[in-house]
């Protein structure tokens, strides 16, 4: 990959970091990159959920967690920036675990993306601690694992409260 800071990005077809790391070129939407990301993982989860399970989808995340930290911390590298706002491939791992771990509900689903998008904003302790210390590849993931964490934390407690519950 020859893609520099200075120059402008142009997905290379043949770059399997680069197709990774933007999510096959969703990264490069120039508005809420992050956020068409995560919306693209409710359909891929579900879809992944419905057809193979929770554990269908755990693989999923798994494997894309694997190949992220490599493609985020060679695109990172190559554009000479520690974290590309072109990278996404940490949105789809980081909503799919908030999703496989959310009741398999649409309510819960929707709750979870907005719970994660605002994690993912805002940072709390530690994610801006990572955020900032954390380099590399696994530094870009990580702070979207900790949104997760955070989401999930709201999410069992509106389930114990019986949020998603149908009432009559």
């Amino acid at each position: 990959m020859t893609i520099t800071a200075a120059s402008p990005l142009r997905l290379a077809l043949r770059d399997p970091a680069s197709l990774i790391a933007t999510w096959f070129g969703l990264g490069l939407i120039p508005i809420a990159p992050g956020t068409w990301a995560s919306l693209l993982a409710l359909p891929l989860a579900w879809m992944l959920r419905t057809g193979t399970g929770a554990a269908g989808l755990a693989v999923a995340i798994a494997l894309t967690f694997g190949a992220g930290w490599w493609a985020t911390g060679s695109f990172a590298r190559a554009r000479g920036v520690p974290d590309p706002g072109e990278v996404v491939v940490d949105e789809i791992v980081g909503q799919g675990l908030v999703l496989l771990a959310a009741p398999f509900n649409p309510l819960a689903w929707v709750a979870g993306f907005l719970l994660f998008r605002l994690f993912d904003i805002w940072k709390p302790w530690p994610m801006r601690w990572a955020d900032q210390h954390v380099k590399g590849g696994l530094g870009i993931m990580l702070d979207d694992i900790l949104a997760a964490g955070y989401a999930l934390l709201v999410l069992a407690a509106a389930t114990i409260v019986g949020a998603w519950r149908v009432h009559s």
